[in-house]
Parts: structure tokens; C-alpha cells; sequence
């Protein structure tokens, strides 16, 4: 099993409820109707893109983004682990 890291970045919804993306992977993002929701939905959201990246030949790409505190979201390490 290997184990990655990626910063996501989380923040309220307009509707209600929160968006979470992830700023390294392109198209990866997900929302939720309270905060556990969204982490768990971002934690599929990230097994589920990198699963694809892996079935279609594609690399993964290596976070290059540092962590920091910005506007009205906030932004943390999200691990997943992945079987090979």
C-alpha cells in the first residue's frame, strides 16, 4: 500500500456546506454539508483522481504548493493510502 500527501484547501460554500479542492491536482475537488463530510468526500475525491491518473498511464503529480493560511478558507496535509 503506498501513502500519499497533498494539501487540500477547504472553505465555505455560498449555498452552505463547504467546497474542498485540491490546489496541486487540476479538476480535483468535491463539497460537503458539514466539515467531516467534506473531508471525507475530499479523501475519495483524491483516491478516486489518482486511481485514474495510475489506470490511464498518466503520472502523478508531487505537491508543489506550500501550506498556508489564506482568506476565509484554511488549507492542511490530506492523507490517503492507496493499494497497488
Amino acid at each position: 500500500m503506498q501513502e500519499v500527501t497533498y494539501k487540500v484547501h477547504v472553505e465555505p460554500a455560498d449555498e452552505g456546506g463547504f467546497i474542498a479542492y485540491f490546489p496541486d491536482l487540476t479538476g480535483c475537488h468535491t463539497q460537503g454539508e458539514t466539515f467531516d463530510e467534506v473531508i471525507s468526500m475530499a479523501k475519495d475525491a483524491l483516491i478516486g483522481y489518482l486511481e485514474s491518473l495510475r489506470e490511464h498511464g498518466e503520472p502523478v503529480p508531487r505537491q508543489e504548493s506550500q501550506i498556508q493560511k489564506v482568506g476565509f478558507g484554511f488549507e492542511f496535509p490530506l492523507r490517503a493510502s492507496l493499494i497497488r
